[in-house]
């Protein structure tokens, strides 16, 4: 499979939009959330090396160096989705002829769900991390870019939003009930979170801007 990351961005929201399987729903949420982290990182970069903002500067470093790090993992996973997606239809395309097949098959299908709903789940956690970075940066942060900080909250959040969405619709299909259980209470704490930090941000960002 080729690199989807590798595209131009006009490239890649061509095969978006066109009636391929891959990029879906999870490639552009992970794609959304490197955008967001990548908005931080402007900030941030807006930030160093300023005198003004010298008490800031290594904290500002170590942000930066952890969105460095998350836009980094959400192109990965923008790949990733794509591959655990095709996995998925290998496993709907085995034979199931005999008993023992049926068996297999189904249980292949499970694993695959499984991997399925994890890849996005990654996604959403990865914009969590994004939104953390960016409830920081709006704080200690250049407040000339602080819209920049407000941007990444909000795309962050609405990409971790539709990678939930991708887990969501992969769990239908997961018959441990235990498993499904676990996630979606995971996924829930996950929003409430992304809720809280999204509004922190926007709090700050209204009050830079009077």
């Amino acid at each position: 499979m080729s690199d989807l990351t590798k595209l131009s961005c006009q490239e890649f929201l061509e095969k978006l939009a066109s009636n391929a399987p891959t990029p879906g729903g999870g490639g552009g949420a992970a794609m959304a959330g490197a955008l967001a982290v990548a908005l931080t990182s402007m900030v941030g970069n807006l930030t160093v090396g300023k005198e003004k903002f010298a008490e800031q500067e290594a904290e500002v470093k170590e942000i930066l160096a952890s969105a460095e790090a998350l836009r980094l993992l959400m192109l990965k996973l923008v790949n990733a989705d794509a591959e655990v997606f095709n996995s998925f239809m290998v496993s709907y395309r085995l034979p199931k002829a005999t008993d023992e097949e049926k068996l297999a098959r189904n249980q292949a299908i499970q694993n695959a769900a499984k991997q399925a709903a994890e890849v996005p789940f990654k996604i959403a956690e990865g914009c969590l991390d994004v939104m953390k970075l960016a409830e920081r940066i709006a704080v200690i942060g250049n407040p000339s870019a602080i819209t920049d900080a407000a941007v990444s909250s909000i795309m962050a959040r609405a990409a971790l939003r539709s990678a939930v969405y991708n887990v969501v619709v992969n769990l239908k299909l997961i018959k441990d009930e235990a498993y499904n259980e676990a996630m979606y209470a995971k996924l829930e704490a996950m929003q409430n979170e992304a809720e809280v930090l999204e509004q922190a941000t926007l709090v700050t960002t209204d009050k830079v801007l009077g």
